[in-house]
């Protein structure tokens, strides 16, 4: 039976993205090939924990949850075989499924929305983590997102910091140029952060953007409600 490892498994609503606010069950898949300098579930990534679980098990849990909406997170879900294991044991009972994912691993696997945060240089880590020149190599798979995009009903979502040293908006144009259409309100900018009131700030900045593109502002409605906790 294939197994997983997992970070955590919790019901709450979604907290970001077009079906945010719709009751759900999450299933954190512990391992990333990506590590974020301001990733917000280093236990999945930096820092991986979790008991192996087999996808069996997995299902039943989701089973007896009472929630229509599955989310495969992680971590980096798409790294993992047994993914599809459990993602065609979630359709089979009824599940909608999302699945959050950097963009950097293109399967096939059930899936009613593909939930891609493309990461941006302004996601690498700091020099001195080791980890620096790996992640912006892997970050950019511009050949497994056009897959994804290609075989999957998507919504883009760009982690941005607009009070930050960089051009994000110049990165996720000339990412877009390299991809198949997108239609704009697919497309999400997400304030970076993990307080309330940096993300309020931060989002009140982009509203120009997102006015003049077309393209939807991503708030982080768990934050909002519960803030940076794990199992929300």
């Amino acid at each position: 039976m294939s197994q997983l490892r997992i970070a955590e498994k919790f019901v709450s609503v979604q907290g970001e993205g077009e079906w945010m606010g719709v009751p759900s069950a999450f299933i954190r898949v512990s391992g990333c090939n990506l590590r974020c300098r301001w990733c917000d579930t280093p236990y999945a990534s930096w820092h991986p924990e979790g008991e192996f679980e087999s996808s069996q098990e997995l299902a039943d849990w989701f089973a007896g949850k009472g929630v229509r909406h599955a989310v495969l997170t992680g971590g980096e879900p798409m790294l993992f075989d047994p993914i599809e294991d459990l993602a065609a044991l979630l359709k089979g009972q009824g599940a909608q499924i999302t699945i959050e994912t950097a963009g950097t691993v293109a399967r096939q696997v059930a899936c009613d929305l593909m939930s891609i945060s493309p990461k941006l240089a302004n996601s690498d880590p700091d020099e001195d983590s080791g980890w620096r020149e790996r992640h912006a190599a892997l970050r950019s798979k511009t050949e497994a997102l056009a897959q994804l995009l290609t075989d999957y009903r998507c919504q883009l979502k760009f982690v941005v910091d607009p009070e930050g040293p960089g051009d994000d908006l110049a990165e996720i144009d000339a990412l877009l140029a390299q991809l198949p259409s997108v239609a704009p309100e697919q497309i999400f900018l997400m304030p970076e952060g993990v307080q309330a009131d940096v993300l309020h700030r931060r989002a009140k900045m982009l509203l120009p953007v997102i006015m003049e593109r077309g393209w939807r502002l991503g708030p982080r409605l768990q934050i909002d409600l519960f803030g940076d906790t794990r199992g929300t």
